[in-house]
């Protein structure tokens, strides 16, 4: 099973993802996490070594709220899904964040041979984003760079989701939901 997880800041991405990697047995591919992880010192294998370069010129654009620019996070990906842990399935959650970055997955998916299963669309309003991601207290958090965070995600999520929708992979979820319920919902879709 490969599968992107879309949504907002505090849309219940990771949550999902991670329900859906145990679910499926697949790894989750989480680009925030690791970035966070590479910069707050989380990270205490050696499992990112040769990400590291691109995590440290990342660095800026997160402690300021900004999305990490494309060729940043794709050469990021690359590096990432030719992991062997990766071969038979992943859950993608960060990623992609722009109509750019989902094109270039489907060329990277092609070139390793795979296909991308659903993209996953958590829709929660603007209201629930700030208010879920302010409640959580990481340290990129703070009110200003959560509502800077809502504003690019609706200018540059719109476009991604028609990109999938076009192409028949887009599944939209309630995710104002209960964890469970929505779990159970991306379940009941995926059939």
């Amino acid at each position: 099973m490969r599968l992107v997880v879309l949504g907002g800041s505090g849309a219940g991405k990771s949550t999902q993802a991670q329900r859906l990697g145990k679910f499926f047995n697949v790894p989750l591919v989480s680009t925030g996490e690791t970035l966070r992880e590479a910069i707050y010192g989380n990270n205490q294998d050696n499992t990112y070594d040769e990400l590291n370069d691109l995590v440290i010129e990342a660095k800026p654009y997160l402690e300021q709220g900004e999305l990490v620019p494309d060729e940043m996070m794709i050469e990021f990906i690359k590096v990432r899904l030719k992991q062997p842990d990766v071969n038979n399935g992943w859950i993608l959650e960060g990623y992609p964040r722009t109509a750019f970055q989902c094109e270039e997955l489907d060329f990277l998916l092609e070139d390793l041979g795979q296909n991308l299963d659903w993209a996953i669309y958590l829709q929660v309003s603007a209201a629930v984003m700030v208010s879920r991601s302010v409640g959580r207290l990481l340290p990129d958090d703070q009110l200003e760079i959560v509502q800077r965070r809502v504003e690019l995600f609706y200018d540059r999520t719109i476009p991604i989701l028609e990109y999938y929708d076009r192409r028949h992979r887009l599944l939209t979820i309630n995710g104002d939901q209960s964890p469970e319920q929505v779990q159970q919902n991306i379940l009941t879709l995926l059939g």
